[in-house]
């Protein structure tokens, strides 16, 4: 058993996995799932897991370097996403850069992810593309 904050074994595996530049998703509850990309299907109901806990716990073992959101995210949202990302870049001691792309390019992009997360988040926009870094 892991002592870490992490202990779903996909999500394990997952980070375990994950090589420099390569992509996930961490999505709500609606966010469509190309064909061909694997989905860990955490979502057991609406808000539960929450996606900030489930981004939280990724955190905890997994190194990025750049978040991706949706242009279409409220003010709020992007807010949350921008202190969520400093905290993470304190933690870390390395920049990650946040970006925006439209909605319908995230979409696009998604489709070379190496999963996409599904949690219950019932937030609009409440999506975000990790891109893996490099612990050195």
């Amino acid at each position: 058993m892991k002592r870490s904050i992490l202990i779903n074994r996909h999500l394990s595996t997952l980070v375990a996995s994950l090589g420099h530049l390569d992509e996930i998703v961490v999505a709500d509850a609606g966010l469509p799932v190309p064909d061909g990309v694997p989905v860990i299907d955490l979502a057991v109901k609406p808000g539960v897991p929450g996606f900030w806990d489930v981004l939280d716990a990724l955190r905890s073992e997994l190194v990025i370097e750049a978040a991706v959101i949706a242009d279409e995210a409220n003010d709020d949202l992007q807010a949350a996403f921008a202190d969520f990302m400093k905290d993470w870049s304190q933690e870390t001691k390395k920049h990650i850069a946040l970006s925006t792309t439209s909605h319908g390019a995230f979409k696009d992009r998604s489709a070379r992810s190496k999963a996409v997360i599904r949690t219950g988040e019932c937030t609009p926009y409440c999506n975000v593309i990790l891109v893996s870094g490099v612990p050195f």
